[in-house]
């Protein structure tokens, strides 16, 4: 079926390319709330919200099972699109899934998952209280760093999902993810240790669990990170 013949018209045609080039262009720059496929009244922002969080988190996740927008699409084993408790009320964000997420389809389930759920369990909650994610939902082949298209076409499901759960804090574990979610170039060692904002949710940024692994003698700063963590949500 020819564009002209589904669009009714030249008129209409045209609209159509133009819209089409439009959501293009908006995925490329990383522009954040595209919710393709939700009614409007859905959309976390609307004047009525319809959808419970469980289910804007499943429809996001649905979409990420099958996402094809770049290339990693086509060499993922699975899509990793993130778990826990749809009301979190404490989301961590990391960068990318590793072979072991590629593999089970799930965040976080290696060495450096092991220890973040220890992290979790120290501040008094448990990995099924909280909700866990990365920027990216499919990993990079050889874990290599992130390429300019995927980060933009991810982006949208990530700024979903943190509209759907609407958590009090965020954790952003590693630089890539700080950079994301704050808009910043500047190291994790810089700035972790305080709050920054995201849309109004105050984000601790601290190092990745990988990271920890790799340098133990800095559990401690991350201890210290998770601490404030820990007082912010009581203080709630």
């Amino acid at each position: 079926m020819s564009r002209r013949k589904l669009s009714g018209d030249t008129a209409t045609g045209s609209l159509f390319e133009k819209a089409a080039m439009r959501l293009e262009h908006e995925l490329m720059a990383g522009i954040r709330d595209v919710f393709v496929g939700l009614p409007a009244d859905a959309r976390p922002g609307s004047a009525r919200g319809a959808l419970p969080a469980g289910k804007l988190l499943g429809a996001i996740e649905e979409e990420a099972r099958v996402c094809a927008k770049c290339r990693l699409g086509k060499l993922r084993t699975r899509a990793v699109p993130g778990e826990g408790d749809p009301r979190a009320r404490l989301v961590f964000v990391g960068e990318a899934p590793g072979a072991d997420e590629d593999a089970q389809g799930r965040p976080f389930v290696g060495k450096a998952g092991q220890l973040l759920v220890k992290i979790i369990e120290a501040i008094g909650f448990s990995r099924e209280s909280v909700f866990i994610c990365n920027v990216l939902k499919c990993r990079p082949p050889e874990n290599r760093a992130p390429l300019p298209d995927e980060i933009a076409f991810c982006i949208p499901y990530l700024h979903r999902q943190l509209a759907a759960v609407k958590p009090d804090a965020i954790v952003a574990l590693g630089g890539f993810a700080a950079k994301i979610l704050l808009s910043t170039d500047a190291p994790v060692s810089r700035l972790r240790g305080r709050f920054a904002e995201y849309r109004g949710i105050k984000v601790m940024p601290t190092f990745h669990p990988a990271y920890l692994l790799r340098n133990p003698a800095e559990k401690r700063k991350v201890w210290e990170d998770m601490k404030k963590v820990r007082d912010l949500l009581g203080s709630k």
